[in-house]
């Protein structure tokens, strides 16, 4: 098998086979936690994305291997796992959640970035070195924990607007109100029939 086709079908059986993981083991977990708490675990992964400096370590890669993709990719790696770390740092404060959201930004562009880095500079898979692991094993389950982030940041923004389309419908299901409002009226109304009947 030609070692391209070595790289990409590894790509291809590590996305279907996180997403397994992920969707039978990980989000049923995650899903009972409150979003703040679901973010915590996947901020600490990608946290760990600082070993994207491998790509500029002679010896750890070959020294063909393009320039403009190795320090793009280690890089935004670095910047990515800083934004995650101070997102840890700052949760479950307001800013943490701010944070979170500039780093899901930024951390999905920065992999799709050193993609489309590593095909317009035409990298070939045995360039990586120890390097392959990172875009053959890592890179899928760092793409669909983004996804999991965003879907997690949007829950927790959705929820004061929940909050405050339930608030009338509180005031009238506990009924304290039209109790009151019946209870004073009803003496007032019998009263008058008395008074016409006499």
């Amino acid at each position: 098998m030609l070692p391209q086709l070595c790289f990409f079908v590894s790509i291809a059986f590590s996305f279907s086979t996180w997403g397994i993981v992920t969707r039978r083991y990980v989000w049923p977990k995650l899903r009972l936690l409150r979003p703040v708490e679901a973010l915590r675990p996947l901020l600490i992964l990608h946290s760990f994305r600082f070993i994207g400096l491998a790509f500029l370590v002679p010896g750890v890669v070959s020294p063909e291997l393009p320039s403009a993709f190795a320090y793009s990719a280690a890089y935004g790696d670095l910047a990515a796992a800083t934004l995650a770390s101070l997102s840890l740092v700052l949760l479950p404060r307001a800013a943490g959640i701010v944070v979170a959201w500039i780093f899901n930004c930024w951390g999905l562009a920065d992999l799709l970035n050193a993609f489309y880095q590593a095909n317009d500079a035409g990298l070939v898979a045995g360039q990586l070195g120890a390097t392959y692991f990172i875009p053959t094993l890592v890179v899928p389950l760092l793409l669909i924990t983004h996804g999991l982030i965003f879907r997690i940041l949007l829950q927790h923004q959705n929820q004061p607007a929940m909050r405050e389309s339930r608030q009338p419908g509180e005031g009238l299901s506990s009924g304290g109100p039209m109790i009151d409002a019946t209870t004073s009226t009803e003496p007032q109304s019998v009263g008058a029939a008395t008074r016409l009947t006499r």
